[in-house]
């Protein structure tokens, strides 16, 4: 089984690799380049099982839970907390960008919509309004 101490380095380093990661994804997210965004996503699942795994392997490592109780892994621990906790407010800022994003598509799509549903308005013999090519059965 691998040392406790070597599992929390290898801990640290997978979450400052994400951290690179979900910078690359703001990067994309900004640029608006949505086939780059699959792939860093893919990226970026996989270090989260991989974090997820170790994390597992650390917590049942046999020497955690007296190490850190005698207080011999508080500033790894204190590294690794700090660490991920950037990548979580970095994560929300993604997922705002996210969300404004699909904001501004949504008003993009109500806007064109009302555009096209007046074009597409016209008036009968009898001042009654239809909708214009389509009420006739065409389609352009």
């Amino acid at each position: 089984m691998p040392n406790l101490l070597e599992l929390l380095a290898q801990q640290y380093q997978q979450l400052l690799l994400l951290e690179q990661v979900i910078a690359k994804e703001k990067e994309i997210l900004q640029k608006h380049q949505p086939d780059e965004l699959l792939q860093v996503s893919q990226e970026k699942n996989q270090f989260l099982l991989d974090i997820q795994t170790l994390d597992q392997s650390i917590v049942q490592h046999p020497d955690f839970t007296t190490d850190k109780a005698a207080g011999k892994l508080d500033s790894v621990l204190a590294e690794i907390t700090v660490t991920l906790e950037r990548c979580q407010q970095q994560n929300q800022v993604n997922g705002q960008i996210i969300q404004q994003s699909q904001l501004a598509v949504e008003r993009m799509k109500t806007s064109l919509l009302e555009k096209h549903n007046k074009s597409a308005i016209t008036y009968d013999s009898k001042g009654k309004k239809s909708a214009g090519l389509s009420s006739i059965g065409l389609k352009a």
